[in-house]
């Protein structure tokens, strides 16, 4: 008996020897944001490479009401009157806003934003793509080699949340 007490408290020894691990649990980051146009949430937004999957099953005239986050690749250096959205594969979405009703910072490339509103494909003009080149200070020589309409993935948002 007195081999089993001991055998007993040696191993409650042992045990309290041990480190005690502490389990870091990490805090979602919140995000805060500036908002532009009609006032949306944050949540149940979709990444953009899930959009670009609805982007390339759609047909032109097709569109679907969407919420999607994405960076900035570009933003109109006139006035900030559209921004190209990062859809991952090299592959961007063009984005207005509704009814021309607000703009955006003519800063915030490379920034992460929320849209909402309503995606779609279409067939950009000559004529339209040599004015966003020109919005976007590109050289005359660039904008002259702009010959052939274009098959874009475009977005028109009715609100934009920018993150800070």
């Amino acid at each position: 008996m007195r081999l089993f007490i001991v055998t007993v408290f040696v191993v409650f020894m042992l045990n309290s020897c041990k480190k005690k691990v502490e389990e870091k649990v990490e805090k979602p980051i919140k995000v805060e944001y500036v908002a532009f146009g009609k006032e949306i949430i944050s949540n149940d937004a979709i990444v953009a490479s899930s959009m670009l999957n609805h982007y390339k099953d759609m047909n032109e005239g097709d569109s679907i009401n969407s919420k999607m986050k994405a960076i900035v690749n570009e933003v109109c250096q006139a006035k900030g009157c559209w921004m190209k959205l990062d859809l991952g594969e090299g592959k961007e979405a063009m984005v207005k806003f509704k009814d021309y009703g607000f703009f955006v910072p003519k800063d915030i490339a490379g920034k992460q934003v929320i849209v909402n509103g309503k995606a779609f494909v279409n067939e950009v003009s000559v004529e339209e793509l040599k004015h966003y080149a020109k919005d976007a200070g590109e050289s005359v020589e660039k904008i002259a080699t702009i010959t052939e309409p274009k098959r874009t993935f475009s977005f028109e948002a009715d609100g934009v949340l920018i993150a800070q």
